[in-house]
């Protein structure tokens, strides 16, 4: 499915097209696709709120499937294993970024599904060091989300991690807050789904959530009662006013962290009202390889679930209209084989 150039979701600019098949160089990893979740990085990169950087592009970047030919100089990866293929493609190693463990924040950074072709097709290339073995005894389609919404989300709730037993606030609750408060709970943590959609709040209740607040509008909802409860939020919604909405109902001494690679502009803030007491704001970029690797590692000893609607490959242009206009509960995965 070809990105030729940038437009709105609901006029299905990704188009089926046949193309040559991908050829790995000595470090790289060729992975015939078996699902591919569907991210809404991948509706920014196809809407354009992200700059255009490739045309034309092949999104996706939450790839899931087999190895089937690897580089000569590749050790660690062999023929036959399943694999998952994130965004993080490859970072430059030798930057101040990167030689401080850092490597999410490095200048030259390439992206799975945006700098390079992506896994909205059958086959799809990844860079050893940045490619992870997978459970094999797993259903590899619901693996799918655990390699984006799952990895960020992990990284966003470490960065605002409140002491154990916290009371902890999840607002938009899509692909990565799913797999994130069940992650918290998991972990011992009080958790508060925040939405407007009674379906993604009764999938957060089920999924272990403390407390869920049905939200009716930007000040209404979860501010018809104005405690400050939480020990810190995660704000997955692309929307600015949501943060006032989380930094509302925070504890002084809170941290609000956002997985958004991007977002409507936030509302002037009341410093007085809305951030004094020392509450914190916190934006997360992408991920390093070792918070895909302790994401992966706890999902899998912790059991964790991901709750999918599949589609096929064909039906991308659909996926990511709907993942734009809210119907989805749980995240949306690509059916790849052909």
């Amino acid at each position: 499915m070809v990105l030729r150039k940038n437009s709105n979701a609901e006029s299905y600019p990704l188009k089926y097209e046949d193309v040559e098949n991908p050829e790995p160089k000595e470090n790289d990893i060729l992975v015939q696709v078996s699902y591919c979740g569907v991210c809404r990085t991948d509706l920014h990169v196809v809407e354009g709120d992200l700059p255009p950087l490739a045309f034309p592009i092949i999104p996706g970047h939450e790839i899931v499937g087999k190895i089937v030919k690897v580089g000569r100089n590749v050790r660690t990866l062999s023929e036959g294993e399943l694999v998952g293929i994130p965004w993080l493609h490859h970072t430059c190693g030798r930057c101040e970024y990167c030689i401080t463990s850092r490597e999410n924040l490095c200048d030259s950074k390439v992206f799975t599904g945006y700098t390079v072709n992506g896994g909205y097709a059958e086959y799809a290339i990844g860079e050893e060091g940045y490619v992870f073995a997978l459970p094999e005894d797993s259903d590899p389609a619901k693996l799918a989300p655990f390699l984006c919404a799952g990895i960020i989300g992990y990284r966003a709730l470490k960065m605002a991690l409140p002491r154990p037993g916290g009371r902890i606030g999840f607002f938009g609750f899509g692909g990565s807050a799913h797999l994130t408060l069940q992650l918290a709970s998991k972990l011992g943590y009080q958790t508060v789904g925040f939405s407007r959609n009674p379906s993604h709040l009764k999938l957060a209740e089920e999924l272990g959530a403390s407390e869920t607040i049905l939200t009716a509008g930007s000040d209404q909802g979860m501010l018809r009662n104005k405690e400050r409860n939480l020990d810190s939020a995660i704000v997955f919604a692309p929307a600015g006013e949501v943060v006032l909405q989380a930094l509302r109902v925070l504890k002084k001494g809170g941290i609000v962290s956002i997985p958004a690679i991007h977002m409507s502009p936030i509302p002037q803030i009341d410093y007085d009202g809305d951030l004094f007491g020392e509450r914190k704001l916190m934006s997360v970029e992408s991920n390093t390889r070792s918070d895909a690797q302790e994401f992966l590692n706890l999902a899998a000893r912790l059991k964790l679930e991901s709750t999918i609607t599949r589609r096929s490959l064909k039906e991308a242009n659909k996926a990511l209209s709907d993942l734009k206009n809210g119907d989805v509960v749980g995240a949306l995965v690509l059916d790849c084989r052909l």
